[in-house]
């Protein structure tokens, strides 16, 4: 017997949108463009209608105008972390070493690389799923992505070398993971979302050993969340980088920046 017809956009959309998709219509539009046949469809959309993120379902997110390979478990890179990637791409040049820690997919690193060119690109992370996603990123930019915990994962080689840091490390306190969408506690690592108890737990060990790891004049971009920022600055500061906290509204994205003298 062949596959029935597939449903008719619209009842896609009425399904998502009964599910509590916002943008439905776009949703559908992007599941059906994925799928092979009526079944496959099917598969994808009963994944999403369940709660599993569109990007993990689709197998690729968005990012800085890239497309991002992204696993079923594996973190999303959000909207808000471009920000993150356009700093970074501002202090990085040409054969510039830049590092990608707690790095999920990729996403920061892969979009300096691509923007910059000719960057020596690492990453690194501590959850295996979101390592071999990052591989599958960032191995045609050459770039090395290692699993461990924060600079542990490093090659000792870059120590002193690193001339642009980039973090985007858990922020969410521990009690308020359970207040997240449900999409990101059901179906993204808690290691990837949880920031400890004020969120900055993550923040504090980075920063402590930062500034050993960057050249004179690297810098450390840490993205964190406005109510963080200034646990964050302090942390930053208190590891002995000059420190400066900037801000999109527009993305609603914050970044501290420590730059070592």
């Amino acid at each position: 017997m062949s596959d029935p017809d597939p449903a008719p956009p619209a009842t896609l959309v009425a399904r998502l949108r009964a599910a509590g998709c916002v943008f439905a219509e776009d949703e559908a539009a992007l599941l059906v463009e994925a799928a092979d046949g009526p079944r496959h469809l099917e598969r994808l959309v009963s994944r999403r209608v369940a709660g599993e993120p569109l990007e993990q379902v689709l197998g690729w997110a968005g990012f800085c105008g890239l497309q991002v390979a992204v696993a079923p478990g594996v973190f999303v890179p959000r909207r808000r972390t471009e920000f993150l990637a356009a700093e970074a791409v501002a202090r990085a040049g040409r054969g510039s070493v830049v590092v990608d820690l707690c790095c999920g997919t990729g996403a920061v690193g892969m979009a300096v690389a691509v923007a910059v060119g000719g960057v020596r690109l690492h990453a690194a992370d501590l959850d295996p799923a979101a390592v071999a996603c990052a591989r599958r990123n960032l191995a045609p930019l050459g770039a090395w992505v290692g699993e461990g915990d924060l600079f542990d994962a490093l090659p000792w080689s870059l120590h002193g070398q690193v001339d642009v840091l980039v973090v985007n490390a858990p922020y969410v306190p521990t009690d308020a993971v359970e207040l997240m969408p449900r999409e990101a506690r059901e179906h993204e690592a808690r290691l990837a979302l949880d920031g400890g108890t004020d969120g900055v737990a993550v923040h504090r060990r980075v920063a402590a050993g930062a500034a050993g790891w960057l050249s004179v004049g690297g810098a450390l971009l840490i993205e964190t969340g406005a109510e963080q920022a200034p646990a964050t600055a302090t942390a930053v500061a208190a590891g002995g980088l000059q420190t400066v906290v900037r801000r999109d509204d527009d993305l609603d994205a914050t970044v501290v920046v420590g730059t070592r003298p």
